[in-house]
């Protein structure tokens, strides 16, 4: 028997690694089964630790700006081997950088992103994957674009501060300083939003309140957008706003596609990509998955969705362990799901399946080994 452990984290409690550690062992014992682990993620919290499952690399650290220009230390990871960088724009763009006073996107910029984009070019990277959320930024990217060389005009011809409210001030690009090391990295973006880049569901509408923008500033926002876009239009000969996640980290999608000449991704499809998932599944009777929280929100990008695609192409049973399951027995096997259990089931309430969420999952995996083997 052979079955593959592709689960994602339980947020709070369990990694996804973790999770293949824990039940590989019974698995292999009570079932004589070739067990193979693929650990998943989302592109959200935790996928920097799955990617280096696969990469292998190394965490480097470099020196740059934090979104209000103050010089803080970010890392990301780095395999001399395949020449493949991950960055993180949360490192350096993050609003997890700032306390809550300078929580404000009008004023902050992922140039502190483009630094690290230059540093891992520095160290040899070919092929950088950036990985798009928890930004503190409305700037459509320009801050990072400026830390690599591209500089925008006001109509007086001014170089502009590249912050979110100097979006409405662009009235041209001059991509004569660019690095010209540029043109030969591959870019790939793990982007799970489809937001456009402006109006009622772009950047500013959907995401600048969280990053302190107030309902005056959130307007202003979008106008600022509405305007570099039609400057990036005319710039790249590209239509910004019916590209599919441009409004994704305050227009960093659209910045990523124009300044980068990179491609937007589900973060699961990329992880799936670096573990060669599709190619080693082959020929598996199950694949066990699981999250912390299985809703009706699983199937919209989320590790489990892909999981489940793959499954559904190659005919293998997917078995899902969750920490709490929130959808009724049609629902779930509508999905493609076989089996599934969760640790709320089991647990007293959800303080104990917090605390004791390893033993749960244990006791799940024996039942589970049971029933399969009658």
């Amino acid at each position: 028997m052979k079955i593959i452990l592709a689960p994602d984290k339980f947020k709070g409690s369990l990694t996804g690694i973790e999770f293949c550690n824990i039940i590989e062992p019974i698995l292999s014992s009570n079932l004589n089964a070739e067990v193979i682990k693929l650990p998943l993620a989302d592109g959200g919290d935790g996928t920097i630790e799955v990617i280096n499952y696969y990469l292998d690399g190394k965490t480097i650290q470099a020196k740059v700006n934090n979104p209000i220009f103050e010089s803080v230390l970010a890392s990301y990871l780095y395999s001399e081997n395949s020449k493949v960088a991950f960055i993180e724009m949360a490192e350096a763009s993050g609003m997890k950088l700032l306390d809550s006073k300078h929580q404000n996107c009008m004023y902050t910029s992922t140039y502190g992103t483009g630094e690290l984009i230059l540093d891992a070019i520095d160290k040899g990277a070919e092929y950088i994957i950036l990985g798009l959320g928890g930004s503190a930024t409305n700037d459509c990217g320009i801050g990072m674009a400026t830390a690599l060389g591209y500089r925008f005009l006001d109509e007086e011809n001014k170089e502009v501060k590249p912050i979110g409210s100097q979006l409405i001030s662009i009235n041209s690009i001059d991509n004569t300083l660019v690095d010209k090391r540029l043109k030969s990295i591959n870019f790939q973006i793990a982007c799970d939003v489809t937001n456009p880049l402006y109006g009622e569901e772009g950047a500013a509408y959907i995401y600048a309140k969280q990053k302190g923008a107030n309902d005056s500033e959130i307007e202003y926002l979008d106008n600022g957008l509405q305007n570099i876009s039609k400057v990036l239009d005319h710039h790249f000969n590209i239509v910004t706003q019916k590209i599919k996640g441009a409004g994704a980290a305050g227009g960093m999608g659209a910045g990523c596609v124009t300044f980068l000449n990179a491609e937007l991704s589900p973060g699961i499809e990329l992880i799936k990509e670096m573990a060669q998932f599709d190619s080693k599944i082959k020929g598996a009777d199950w694949i066990i998955t699981g999250e912390g929280q299985f809703d009706d929100q699983t199937l919209s990008g989320k590790a489990l969705s892909g999981v489940i695609n793959s499954a559904k192409n190659d005919g293998i049973n997917v078995a899902a362990f969750c920490g709490n399951i929130d959808l009724e027995r049609d629902q779930i096997n509508q999905m493609g799901i076989t089996y599934y259990a969760a640790i709320m089931d089991k647990a007293k309430n959800f303080e104990d399946a917090i605390l004791n969420t390893k033993l749960y999952l244990k006791e799940i995996t024996e039942v589970f080994t049971q029933k399969i083997s009658l």
